[in-house]
């Protein structure tokens, strides 16, 4: 049963790489957490990771559930949306930080419809079905912030117009241009909701290979920094793309 004094996260991709170190962090800030993940063994073993971390910090209230999904099939994805509203309560941060890479020769026009249905599927189509889910709720809750993992290769300047791996760069341009479009509806933070993108850059992890510069816990940072930043109505950004706790231009 989750904690009645612990605020409730919900992180997707949370069994590995940015989504775990999430986890990790928000845990010892005080967050109970929901994971979700495709890899139910790998998820359990994470959690039960996290859980040996905190205590180590003294903490002995913590509650972790998880959710094994294949977020790639839609029907999963709502099922588990559905198990996680009627089991758990309003979550504070909705974190969706899974994601898959496209085949690296993947250009516009070579790229199959399998491939831009799979990519498409879980970076963009999951990640509005959650949102129009949970965000649902949460709007509704006036109290809460939905963080969402893009990439700088999603931007319409800079690194992101170049060309090349078409279904990633693609889908992460959707959910930037989602962000933008619901922190417009829900009034930039006035209304209670905050919503954020960021691009973590390039990070150790299963997709973005160990020689990458960063680490995980380093691509995790800002997103830590979204979900427990100290927030002022009105004064406060949101419905932007961040890196390094700075926004970067769409």
């Amino acid at each position: 049963m989750q904690s009645a004094t612990r605020p409730l996260a919900v992180i997707t991709g949370g069994s590995r790489g940015l989504g775990y170190e999430v986890a990790k962090a928000l845990a010892l800030r005080g967050f109970d957490l929901a994971l979700i993940a495709k890899d139910g063994a790998r998820l359990a073993t994470s959690a039960q990771t996290i859980r040996d971390h905190a205590a180590q910090s003294a903490i002995s209230d913590l509650h972790i559930s998880t959710f094994t999904c294949d977020l790639e099939q839609p029907n999963q994805v709502r099922d588990t949306i559905g198990a996680i509203t009627q089991s758990l309560p309003t979550p504070h941060v909705l974190m969706l930080a899974h994601g898959v890479m496209s085949d690296r020769m993947a250009k516009t026009l070579k790229t199959n419809y399998a491939e831009w249905r799979r990519v498409m599927a879980i970076n963009l189509d999951s990640v509005f079905t959650i949102v129009n889910e949970v965000g649902a709720k949460m709007a509704e809750a006036r109290n809460g912030r939905i963080i969402i993992y893009s990439a700088c290769l999603g931007r319409m300047s800079g690194p992101g117009n170049a060309g090349g791996l078409a279904p990633y760069r693609i889908s992460k341009a959707g959910v930037n241009a989602l962000v933008r479009n619901l922190a417009h509806e829900t009034g930039h933070g006035s209304r209670g909701l905050w919503v954020d993108a960021i691009c973590p850059n390039h990070s150790r992890t299963d997709m973005g290979g160990e020689g990458a510069p960063r680490s995980a816990e380093e691509g995790a940072a800002t997103a830590v920094w979204l979900a427990t930043r100290e927030l002022v109505p009105g004064t406060t950004q949101t419905g932007l793309l961040w890196e390094d706790n700075e926004v970067v231009p769409w």
